[in-house]
């Protein structure tokens, strides 16, 4: 089965958002995240998503980010835009806006807190598809929106919007994975790092990445050796990011030990914005041993 949306396929790496120490944000640090990423080969980046702390950012910095990302990439990256929201309004101002700054895509988190029925989610997504030509990716996190989109309402989505070419699946359930891909045209991508070789497996086109903010050139590597048929090296890669992904994303609330990852590592991208708080002295010192465990940081 042809797949929609395979301009997402590969890697795509969800942005942290850097910090100033006033905690406004950094613009010239943001610029070299987007080089950094374009020279690492990454295919995508993903600004404003749950990594991007979307939550703390006031509707005129979700732009500026967009903005600044987008047009610092200037073609040579695609860019993932994160325009979701729980008021369908705003989500369709959020992706018009993203679209007028040259996004290649809109991802879009369910609305959360609000718990739509599975026909208010098929109502929201359609009338933000009606509202705004672009490609959009659905971003399915029961975790931490409250409430799952099923693949019934997901499937009928995807049939009624020709522009849903995609889905960010972070449900952790392969069984939700495989109705998906079974019964639907849409490029299903990993939202969990330790997922990403087990859902391809089963179809998937690849990741949304919050481990690739560091280690972007195994991810993307893991990634390619799959699709070129080298099974043996992708299960290699895989054994070898499981454990950084592990040790690194359970010591906290995403995107907290990823910013504290990059400043150990010498890209330093500011704290995280209350009411997320940074990482305690004794979790600090473990995603050291982690990272060295992983030959990215000198002992």
């Amino acid at each position: 089965m042809a797949r929609k949306g395979e301009m997402f396929s590969g890697l795509t790496v969800a942005l942290v958002t850097p910090m100033n120490s006033d905690g406004s944000v950094n613009e010239a640090q943001l610029r070299s995240l987007v080089d950094f990423h374009v020279e690492a080969g990454t295919d995508c980046v993903s600004p404003v998503g749950t990594t991007g702390e979307s939550p703390t950012l006031s509707h005129e910095e979700h732009e500026q980010v967009i903005s600044i990302v987008c047009h610092h990439a200037a073609g040579r990256i695609k860019v993932m835009a994160g325009t979701g929201s729980n008021s369908t309004a705003e989500a369709i101002r959020l992706t018009k806006s993203a679209k007028k700054a040259g996004a290649t895509g809109a991802l879009m988190v369910a609305p959360y807190y609000n718990k739509p029925t599975q026909e208010g989610f098929y109502l929201h997504f359609k009338a933000v598809a009606e509202a705004v030509d672009i490609p959009i990716v659905l971003y399915n996190i029961p975790g931490r929106t409250a409430k799952n989109m099923e693949p019934e309402a997901i499937c009928r989505i995807s049939e009624s919007c020709p522009n849903v070419v995609a889905i960010k699946e972070s449900t952790g359930s392969m069984d939700q994975a495989s109705q998906i891909l079974s019964a639907s045209e849409l490029t299903v991508l990993s939202g969990d790092d330790s997922l990403t070789l087990p859902l391809m497996a089963l179809g998937g086109s690849g990741v949304v990445s919050v481990a690739g903010n560091i280690v972007p050139q195994d991810v993307r590597a893991m990634i390619t050796a799959f699709q070129s048929g080298d099974l043996k090296k992708a299960q290699g890669l895989h054994h070898k990011l499981f454990p950084l992904c592990r040790d690194m994303l359970s010591l906290s609330t995403n995107p907290i030990p990823v910013k504290a990852a990059m400043a150990l590592l010498g890209r330093d991208c500011g704290n995280v914005r209350l009411p997320l708080t940074p990482l305690s002295e004794k979790e600090i010192q473990a995603l050291r041993a982690t990272l060295q465990k992983y030959g990215i940081l000198k002992g």
